[in-house]
């Protein structure tokens, strides 16, 4: 039986990138959409964002190797259009995200993709983009 209607298209937030490259909970989920036929986004400020994460934690030699493996992925880097610019600023001035956030969202909700992430704060955009939600970390617990 055909399927019908667009093909599924995918955007991945920092934090989806992330899993796959500290291998955490939920990085054999990115890798098997990274295997799929998928169009595959990534916004520019997720590519920003694992970079200065990884420079800022781990050092630079890592950021670099963070974006020489991101490279290699079968992935489409996303830029400023008008259209993602206008939708990150009405989720940035309604919702309580940030501004990297906000332009991550922004760029599933323009591209018609479905929002690949691990992280809590997006359920306040759950009824403006599909997401498909990677386990959470669990937080430390206090002694």
């Amino acid at each position: 039986m055909k399927k019908t209607g667009k093909p599924v298209s995918y955007v991945f937030d920092t934090s989806a990138i992330l899993a796959l490259w500290n291998n955490e909970e939920g990085a054999d989920t990115v890798e098997h959409i990274l295997r799929s036929e998928a169009t595959i986004h990534i916004s520019f400020m997720s590519f920003m964002e694992g970079r200065y994460r990884l420079w800022k934690n781990a050092g630079k030699d890592e950021s670099d190797e963070f974006s020489r493996h991101l490279d290699l992925l079968p992935v489409k880097r996303v830029g400023i259009t008008d259209l993602i610019f206008e939708k990150s600023v009405e989720i940035k001035a309604t919702k309580n995200l940030s501004v990297c956030d906000s332009w991550i969202i922004a760029t599933a909700m323009a591209t018609e993709s479905v929002l690949v992430h691990k992280d809590p704060e997006f359920e306040q955009v759950k009824r403006k983009v599909k997401l498909k939600t990677l386990p959470y970390k669990k937080k430390a617990k206090n002694p």
